[in-house]
């Protein structure tokens, strides 16, 4: 499987690098856009949990890394007003 590293940029100015195993984070998110934070949320856990579930389907078991990026972004996103912009960077 093709593995896609996305970078964002939280509402205090944080970047970070994130991991997907699979491209369908490409359906879900686009560079250079912002999401409100609880949109962001939504997007990424959904293209995360799609994400494992494509590895599961393949390997016969979910990807650890996506679920751990996915609780992490979590926890992240949990830190922030709803309301404020998380930015997608980049997708490669």
């Amino acid at each position: 499987m093709p593995e896609v590293t996305f970078r964002i940029r939280w509402p205090d100015g944080t970047e970070e690098a994130c991991y997907s195993p699979s491209t369908v984070i490409h359906d879900h998110l686009t560079a250079g856009t912002g999401y409100r934070i609880d949109d962001f949320a939504a997007r990424s856990l959904t293209a995360l949990n799609l994400a494992a579930d494509r590895v599961a389907a393949k390997y016969g078991f979910r990807c650890s890394s996506a679920d751990a990026q996915a609780a992490r972004l979590a926890a992240a996103a949990a830190r922030y007003r709803p309301e404020e912009i998380v930015t997608c960077l980049s997708i490669r």
